[in-house]
C-alpha cells in the first residue's frame, strides 16, 4: 500500500486497490506488516512515520475483518533500505499474509448469472455510489467480486453493462447513469476480463421500476441501479 508524501494514510488509489484486494481474499492470515519511507528527512523522524504508516494499514486491515497471525511481525525500516528511483515507491507498507484454501460458497448473484438465458437482465444487489458520482463505496465491493466470479467461471458470458439513475425529469444531466456502469465495467477489465465480452451504456431515467417522480425514497433506490443484460451465455 503506498502513500503520499508525508502521510500515515493509504493514498485513495491503494485504498480502491486493498479494497478489492480485501474483497477476494477472505480466508487469509496476515503474518507480516513491514513500513517504508522515502530519502526526505531524518532517519528517526521516517522510522516513526513508518511505524504510524503500519499502524493505520493494520487497523484497515483489522476494521475489514481481516485475521492476524498472534505473533505478527511489524518492522519499521523508515529509509534503511535500498530504495527506487521513483520516490513515490518508497512511501509503502508491505502486507505478508498466509491463505487458507478453503472453497468459496457461491453466492445467490453468481448462481443466478450461470443459470440465466441470454436477454435476461439481472439487477446487481447492493451496489452503492457516493450521491450524483461515478464512485463506487467500498460496502458494493463484495457484490463486484461476485460479478467478477462469474465472468471468471463462465468464459462464454457476454454481458451489457447497464447504468439507471432516478429522480430527474427531464434527463440524465450530467451522464451519470453511463458513468456509473462504466465504472463496473472498468473494474473487470482492471481484473484481467476480456473486454470483448462486455459493453456498457446508461439508461438515464428511459427504464425506471417506478413512475418518477418517486413516491418515496425506496422506490427511488430501487430507480437508481445498475443492472447486467445476458448478451451470451
Amino acid at each position: 500500500m503506498f502513500f503520499d508524501f508525508n502521510k500515515d494514510f493509504p493514498n485513495q488509489s491503494s485504498i480502491l486497490s486493498i479494497n478489492e484486494w480485501m474483497a477476494s481474499h477472505k480466508n487469509i492470515e496476515i503474518t507480516k506488516l513491514l513500513g517504508y519511507c522515502d530519502s526526505i528527512d531524518t532517519k528517526n523522524y521516517n522510522k516513526k512515520l513508518a511505524e504510524r504508516r503500519i499502524e493505520s494499514v493494520r487497523n484497515l486491515l483489522e476494521k475489514s475483518g481481516l485475521k492476524f497471525n498472534k505473533n505478527l511481525e511489524k518492522i519499521a525500516f523508515g529509509k534503511d533500505f535500498k530504495q527506487s528511483k521513483i520516490q513515490a515507491e518508497n512511501r509503502k507498507v508491505t502486507i505478508f499474509y498466509n491463505e487458507q484454501q478453503i472453497k468459496p460458497i457461491e453466492s445467490e448473484l453468481t448462481k443466478q448469472i450461470r443459470n440465466s438465458k441470454v436477454g435476461e437482465t439481472i439487477k446487481l444487489p447492493n451496489i452503492y455510489f457516493f450521491n450524483n458520482s461515478d464512485q463506487i463505496v467500498a460496502k458494493s465491493q463484495p457484490t463486484l467480486f461476485d460479478l467478477l466470479t462469474a465472468m471468471e467461471e463462465n468464459p462464454e458470458l457476454k454481458i451489457e453493462i447497464q447504468g439507471h439513475i432516478c429522480c430527474q425529469l427531464v434527463s440524465d444531466i450530467n451522464d451519470v447513469s453511463t458513468a456509473r456502469a462504466k465504472t463496473i465495467y472498468s473494474y473487470l477489465i482492471r481484473n484481467k476480463i476480456d473486454s470483448k465480452r462486455m459493453t456498457f451504456k446508461g439508461y438515464g431515467t428511459s427504464r425506471p421500476i417506478h413512475k418518477i417522480p418517486e413516491k418515496n425514497e425506496t422506490e427511488a433506490d430501487e430507480n437508481r441501479r445498475v443492472e447486467i443484460l445476458i448478451v451470451e451465455n
